[in-house]
């Protein structure tokens, strides 16, 4: 048994859900909360071309300058 559930058509319609999306339950008190599940898609090649860790460097490098002032 697959435990199919109908979700109203427009709750669908304001959700953005289709037929065949992937929708994730919990339990919520005294309901069940449902929610689309939104695929954000592969990491892999994300954050190509920035400098990621030379800004963490420079956030450091500014919060212990803050922190020798004090």
């Amino acid at each position: 048994m697959k435990g199919q559930v109908v979700i109203p058509k427009d709750l669908r319609d304001q959700f953005g859900i289709e037929p065949g999306d992937e929708v994730d339950f919990w339990d919520c008190d005294d309901h069940v909360a449902v929610r689309p599940v939104r695929s954000t898609g592969p990491l892999r090649g994300r954050f190509r071309g920035l400098d990621l860790a030379g800004d963490l460097e420079a956030e450091r490098h500014a919060e212990r300058q803050r922190e020798d002032r004090r």
